[in-house]
């Protein structure tokens, strides 16, 4: 087997854990943030230049745009965890293999829904998330078009986790910035200049990522890397392709149960409080994806400095990587929940900056869901920590546990109790059920990983 270890991956094993997080966090942070501003500016121009109900209809849609993401965090993820370990392990005959599976796989699998929404797209709006007759055309224009661009929007960010793990962070955090920075300068052209209202919002999408697909496409045939594309490795195999959608499963469920968990909750919002709650909760979502956002470029950031000292063995570096990720994710998370609690406002008014109902429910529900917010990034963390180590069972229990295992009961029975607040105090419930679920998970491993890194240390 060919030796792949070059200065670029071996320093993952060598260099200090402190200095590798910060380098391989920070630009994928940056590039999560930025390309959280697709839907975020979307919905900041709809709402001030289109109408607030537009905000109601770009959220209505989102349960098949999420799916879709997820489609790409399956291959992508799965694909990228198994890359980093064979990084580690020296195993250059099975790295380029796991990429011509990816991209084959990152076409095919995105295809299945992109049918699937196509056909059930009225029944998915008008059944599952509940659209009104005032939200539906917004909702279905907007989604019809997402769909159009669909196998790019997956491609793209599915194939730009392995210019990270080849190495190259900032280029990756360049390719989500060109897609969103595109995003931003074609939005108000299409919805303004052009009067195409929300549909112009979805082309300004689809386009901007379609130009961020080409670019990654350029980079696995530039001078930048050895690595590349080659026919020869994408013909399927069913084992690999197996392994991939095992580690990756953690992921998609995650993000699938997120979009299966925002249809329902659209629906019991729509129930309790009408269009003007979907609105409001589509503006808190936008405020708490930057958050969410940021702590999965954390774990972005950490997985493939994980996956390859848990590849080579160096299962010190595994845990003091972990512990490091865990606290600077909740560090952050807590400070965000300051300002949220303090000036929930001042957020508000970038998506709607009017006094009367809509500005109170939304305060009042950014202020609820985000009441557990300080745990969130333990938990997160941790779930990616497993997906990491190639560990899919723990990874997919711990993400499913928070999205499906404790927030759809929450959120079915409890507001009958309680009404619309209710919808909105399943999220902190939800969290800290999570959390301890989380911590027990990770007991047992953090007991294996000690016993591990003592006998490793005898040995040297």
């Amino acid at each position: 087997m060919g030796h792949i270890k070059t200065y670029t991956t071996d320093r993952l094993g060598t260099r200090s854990v402190g200095k590798l997080l910060f380098e391989f966090s920070l630009p994928a942070m940056i590039g999560m943030l930025v390309n959280a501003f697709y839907n975020i500016v979307d919905r900041i121009y709809v709402g001030q230049g289109v109408d607030p109900l537009g905000i109601a209809g770009i959220s209505m849609s989102m349960p098949v745009v999420l799916v879709l993401m997820a489609s790409s965090m399956f291959i992508g993820v799965g694909a990228n965890a198994l890359f980093s370990i064979r990084l580690g392990e020296g195993r250059r005959d099975e790295v380029e293999k796991i990429m011509g599976h990816a991209f084959v796989l990152l076409f095919l699998v995105p295809a299945v829904f992109i049918v699937a929404g196509f056909i059930f797209i009225d029944e998915i709006l008008r059944d599952l998330v509940g659209a009104s007759e005032e939200v539906f055309p917004y909702a279905k224009t907007y989604l019809q078009i997402i769909l159009y661009g669909g196998v790019f929007s997956a491609m793209g960010p599915g194939i730009n986790h392995f210019i990270r793990s080849d190495g190259h962070p900032r280029t990756s955090m360049f390719t989500q910035i060109l897609g969103a920075v595109i995003n931003i300068i074609l939005d108000p052209i299409f919805i303004f200049v052009f009067d195409m209202g929300i549909a112009g919002a979805a082309w300004a999408t689809i386009i901007s990522q379609f130009i961020s697909f080409v670019w990654v496409m350029l980079y696995f045939n530039s001078r930048w890397t050895t690595l590349r594309f080659r026919l020869r490795a994408m013909r399927l195999e069913r084992k690999l392709c197996l392994n991939i959608m095992a580690i990756g499963f953690a992921p998609f469920a995650m993000q699938a149960a997120i979009g299966l968990i925002n249809g329902i909750l659209n629906n019991r919002l729509a129930y309790y409080g009408g269009d003007v709650a979907v609105t409001a909760m589509g503006i808190v979502f936008s405020i708490h994806i930057i958050l969410i956002m940021l702590l999965q470029g954390l774990t972005q950031g950490m997985q493939p400095i994980i996956g390859y000292n848990y590849g080579a063995g160096n299962y010190d570096r595994v845990r003091r990587v972990y512990f490091l990720a865990a606290k600077s994710a909740t560090i952050f998370v807590f400070c965000g929940f300051i300002f949220l609690e303090a000036f929930p406002s001042f957020f508000i008014a970038a998506f709607h900056n009017e006094a009367g109902a809509l500005m109170d429910l939304s305060v009042r529900a950014l202020r609820m869901v985000s009441f557990a917010f300080p745990v969130v990034g333990f938990q997160i963390v941790t779930s990616s920590f497993f997906q990491a180590i190639g560990k899919p069972v723990q990874g997919t229990v711990l993400s499913l546990s928070r999205q499906i295992l404790f927030f759809i009961p929450v959120v079915i029975f409890f507001p009958r109790f309680t009404g619309l607040d209710g919808v909105f105090l399943t999220f902190p419930i939800s969290d800290f059920c999570a959390v301890t679920l989380s911590a027990l998970i990770l007991r047992r491993e953090w007991k294996y990983l000690k016993v591990n890194a003592k006998t490793q240390a005898a040995v040297e």
